[in-house]
Order: structure tokens, then sequence, then C-alpha cells
């Protein structure tokens, strides 16, 4: 659980975390082969999305890559390959992360951070540790 900014502790970088500043270790997507529980959600919501037949499940997912190991890990499975943030920052310039970009932050991530609100979660998490160095 993250630590509360007025508590005194400093707030720890997730253990996993992508380029864009999502946590990883939480994701859905990426526990779905290890969580039976999350790959149930997952599946129930592939079939809603129409990415699944009615009779396709986890082993369908699995199969067809359509979960995600990370930003750092084999492409085939991944979410997002050929996610924007994914390449100018691991592919392009060989960064951990984008807080690391000597362009922090810039009109990528901004228009990232601009689609959901866990996407701006995500980028003020990056403002953190930039702040921090």
């Amino acid at each position: 659980p993250r630590a509360e900014l007025d508590s005194g502790m400093e707030e720890k970088q997730p253990e996993m975390m992508a380029v864009c500043g999502l946590d990883c270790g939480t994701c859905d997507i990426r526990l779905v082969p290890t969580n039976p529980e999350v790959a149930q959600r997952v599946v129930a919501w592939f079939h809603q999305m129409g990415w699944l037949e009615e009779d396709e499940g986890i082993v369908e997912i699995i199969e067809r890559g359509m979960y995600c190991q990370g930003c750092r890990e084999d492409r085939s499975v991944h979410w997002s390959p050929d996610c924007p943030l994914l390449i100018c920052c691991v592919d392009e310039k060989g960064l951990e992360h984008c807080a690391q970009c000597e362009d922090f932050a810039c009109e990528k991530l901004e228009a990232f951070a601009e689609e959901s609100k866990s996407h701006q979660e995500a980028v003020e998490q990056l403002r953190r540790i930039a702040a921090t160095g």
C-alpha cells in the first residue's frame, strides 16, 4: 500500500513498474497466468469486449499471449507492444521508465495521463520519482 504523503514516510516505487508509471504488481492483465480469480475477471472482460468467443477462456488468453509480462520482458506477450511510450523509453532511449528521461514529462506522457484516472495516477507516481531522484 502507498504511504500517505503527510505521514512523514517516503513513498516507494512499485516493485514492478511500467515505463509509464503504472504498477505492474497489481495489474490484472499481468496476473492472468498466476491468479485464477483475476483470470476469471479478465476472461469476463474479454468476452464483454468481444476479444474472446463465449466458449473461450484462460487457455486461449495464454496461447494467444493476451496478457502482459511487463515492459522489459517478451514483447510477444505484452498487452501493448506498440505502445509509443514503451518504444520511446525502452527501445529508443534505453531507460527503465519515463521519469529518467531528459524530456520528462513530454507531450506523449501528458496525453497518456489524460486517458484515465489510473493513467493520471501513474504519471503522478513518475513525477514523485523524478522529484526525489
